[in-house]
C-alpha cells in the first residue's frame, strides 16, 4: 500500500541564508533600511529617466520658487527651484546616480580588491605580510577624506577622479580589516584541524575562514558605504569632486549655501537627502550584523 505522504514528509533543514533572512525580516527597522537602500539603488539607475525636467533646464520667472507645500509654492516644482530657476526635485533624482550610485560602485570595487589583497596577505607570512602591514598602518594614519583630497589634488577635480580617490582611501581600511580577520581565524583550532585533515589553503579560505568573518565584513562594508557617500558629497561641497552644474548632492549643497536664509529648501533638501541615505545604509548594516549573529547562534 502506498504510504500517506502527509505523515512522511521530510523535514527540510533551512539553509544559513534562509535563517539569516528570517532573523533579519523580523526586525522592522532593519527592513526599513533594506527597502530604503534598495529604493535608492533603483532610483540611481532610473532617476535620470524619470526626472520631470533636465538637470540644467531653467524656468525664467520662477527663480527661488518655494516647494509645493509652501504657501507660495508651485505644484510643477515639488521641491521648488534654485536661484537659476532649475527644478530641485529633478536635480535630486538625477544626482542619486552620482552620489548614491557612485558610492555603491566605489564600495563594491574597494571591497572586491580588499578581499583579494587582504586574503592573500592573511594567508601568507614573512616579509610580504610584514611590509604590507607597515604600509597599511601608514595609510590608515591619514583620514580617508584627507587622503582623497590629496589624490584629487594630483589627478584633478571631477566626479570620476573623486571616485578613484575615495576608492584608494577606502582600500587600506578594508584590506587591514580583512587581513586582521583572516589572520585571527587562521590561528583557531578548527582551521588547524582542517590543515591536518589535508585541506588546501583555498579550501580553508573559502569554506572555513570567509563564512566566519562574514559578520565583520558586513559591518565594515556598510561602514565603508556610508563613508563613501559622505566623502563624495564632501568633495563635491568643497568643489573638489563633481563640478557645477552637476546635480551631485554635495555640489548642490555647496552651491546653495549662501541662499540658506533666502531659500532654505535649496540647502535643507540636499542635506536631508544625504543624511537619510547614510542613515538607511547604517540601519541596513546594523540589521544584517544582528541577523548574522543570531543565525550563527
Amino acid at each position: 500500500m502506498p504510504l500517506d505522504s502527509q505523515f512522511y514528509k521530510e523535514k527540510k533543514t533551512p539553509t544559513p541564508a534562509a535563517v539569516i533572512w528570517q532573523c533579519f525580516s523580523k526586525d522592522v527597522i532593519s527592513m526599513v533600511g533594506f527597502y530604503g537602500v534598495l529604493f535608492l539603488l533603483v532610483l540611481s539607475i532610473i532617476g535620470p529617466y524619470i526626472a520631470p525636467y533636465a538637470l540644467d533646464q531653467q524656468f525664467f520667472g520662477h527663480q527661488l520658487t518655494p516647494p509645493s507645500w509652501y504657501q507660495n509654492g508651485n505644484v510643477s516644482y515639488f521641491f521648488g527651484t534654485d536661484d537659476l530657476g532649475r527644478d530641485v526635485f529633478s536635480r535630486i533624482l538625477i544626482g542619486t546616480s552620482m552620489t548614491f550610485g557612485g558610492a555603491f560602485i566605489v564600495t563594491f570595487a574597494a571591497t572586491l580588491m580588499g578581499l583579494i589583497i587582504g586574503c592573500f596577505a592573511g594567508m601568507t607570512h614573512g616579509l610580504k605580510s610584514a611590509v604590507l602591514n607597515h604600509i597599511l598602518d601608514t595609510l590608515l594614519s591619514i583620514p580617508s577624506l584627507l587622503l582623497a583630497i590629496i589624490v584629487v589634488a594630483f589627478v584633478g577635480t571631477s566626479l570620476g577622479h573623486a571616485m578613484i580617490a575615495i576608492w584608494l582611501a577606502l582600500l587600506p581600511r578594508l584590506v587591514r580589516m580583512i587581513y586582521s580577520a583572516v589572520n585571527d581565524e587562521l590561528n583557531k583550532e578548527y582551521v588547524i584541524a582542517s590543515r591536518l585533515d589535508g585541506a588546501s589553503n583555498i579550501s580553508i579560505l573559502w569554506y572555513t575562514v570567509l563564512p566566519n568573518i562574514t559578520p565583520v565584513l558586513v559591518s565594515e562594508l556598510t561602514r565603508a558605504f556610508s563613508i563613501a557617500i559622505l566623502d563624495i558629497t564632501a568633495l563635491g561641497f568643497l568643489n573638489l569632486g563633481a563640478q557645477l552644474p552637476s546635480p551631485e548632492w554635495g555640489a548642490m549643497l555647496g552651491d546653495s549655501l549662501e541662499l540658506i536664509y533666502v531659500a532654505p529648501w535649496t540647502v535643507l533638501i540636499p542635506g536631508a537627502t544625504i543624511m537619510i541615505s547614510v542613515l538607511l545604509v547604517n540601519l541596513l548594516g546594523d540589521g544584517l550584523q544582528r541577523a548574522i549573529n543570531e543565525g550563527v547562534e
